[in-house]
């Protein structure tokens, strides 16, 4: 397949210019650490994601879990692009045993209008960011965490809000014992700082230093967020530095009933569906995984839970005035011709 610039939509549309159009916006689904872990191949209407274990990372995600779920972001994005073109998509999820590295298949064949909803959350993709620091003390928009929580049912996945301050405070703890222990790992500094290209780089990958701030921002209840500058003073510039710790947002904790790769995808699907949702309302998201890459802290958040759920990832939602960027790899970089093997 020849990548193009976007279709003209005025026009009928090539499967070739279907297809460049979908990769172009599923390119910008969020992942961990902005590893982008995903390869695409095309192939008359149907577009296949696959898996690029060289992105994984094998000390904070040995399972890929994180991978699998950044994928499913992807995914979840490409089925939004071609429901943007006025086309139903038809996917079927790890659908080879016998190639592990294929994480889908997407198809369209029908027509049917997207639907307004559906346009508001598509004007989203390449506008959301992840937030990485406090709140405005505000409380969501009215519906907002209902229609959340929906999101994440169509996925087979619950979207858990923390009400109280009790359950926020537990959650706190355990992301800073879950910080503290990672920090304390060398392999994971040394993975974490493969990731974090430091101030003019030209990588399109990893959490570029303008992704985060220069001085980490407390919340109330404390949820520490990545080192990413390792102590170098990276990041944004912030205003002037206050002393009182900044509304931590709405607590959420993303969970599935069952923990195996297809639940991990699913999750994926959910998450970009929550955050696509939530950014056409106004409200960012901060997303903490430290607490469910420490095995025996994520154990304790199970238990915590009590209902046999496994956690994907916390949350936290709330309303702040963004300046953070972020990079992409062009299309042609995650492109692999159909006729080659795309795993690894």
């Amino acid at each position: 397949m020849t990548v193009t610039s976007e279709p003209d939509l005025r026009s009928p549309h090539t499967a070739d210019e279907v297809a460049a159009y979908v990769l172009a916006s599923a390119i910008w689904a969020p992942s961990v650490h902005n590893t982008q872990p995903w390869q695409f191949t095309a192939q008359g209407s149907e577009i296949t994601v696959r898996t690029d274990t060289s992105r994984q990372l094998t000390v904070a995600d040995p399972s890929g879990r994180e991978l699998l779920m950044s994928c499913g972001a992807a995914l979840f994005t490409g089925k939004l692009a071609v429901r943007s073109l006025g086309y139903v998509p038809e996917t079927r999820i790890l659908p080879d045993p016998a190639d592990p590295f294929l994480l889908a298949r997407l198809r369209w064949r029908r027509q049917a209008p997207q639907t307004a909803a559906e346009g508001r959350l598509f004007s989203q993709v390449t506008r959301r960011r992840t937030h990485r620091g406090g709140f405005e003390p505000m409380p969501p928009p009215a519906g907002l965490i209902d229609a959340l929580r929906a999101c994440a049912a169509r996925y087979d996945t619950r979207l858990r809000v923390a009400v109280t301050d009790q359950a926020r405070s537990a959650l706190a703890g355990i992301t800073q014992r879950a910080d503290r222990a990672e920090r304390l790992d060398s392999a994971y500094a040394r993975e974490l700082a493969a990731w974090a290209p430091p101030p003019g780089s030209l990588r399109l990958d990893g959490v570029q230093a303008s992704a985060y701030p220069a001085h980490p921002e407390v919340t109330d209840p404390y949820f520490p967020g990545r080192d990413f500058a390792h102590g170098q003073g990276w990041g944004l510039p912030g205003g002037p530095r206050v002393s009182a710790a900044r509304y931590a947002g709405v607590v959420c904790l993303l969970t599935t009933d069952v923990d195996d790769p297809t639940a991990w995808v699913c999750a994926g699907q959910a998450l970009q569906s929550i955050l696509l949702t939530a950014a056409a309302s106004g409200v960012a998201a901060a997303l903490h995984s430290q607490p469910i890459e420490v095995s025996w802290l994520r154990a304790a958040i199970r238990d915590h839970l009590g209902d046999g759920s496994y956690p994907q990832l916390l949350l936290r939602l709330g309303t702040v005035i963004q300046s953070a960027v972020s990079t992409r790899r062009p299309v042609p970089a995650v492109l692999v011709p159909h006729h080659l093997n795309a795993a690894g």
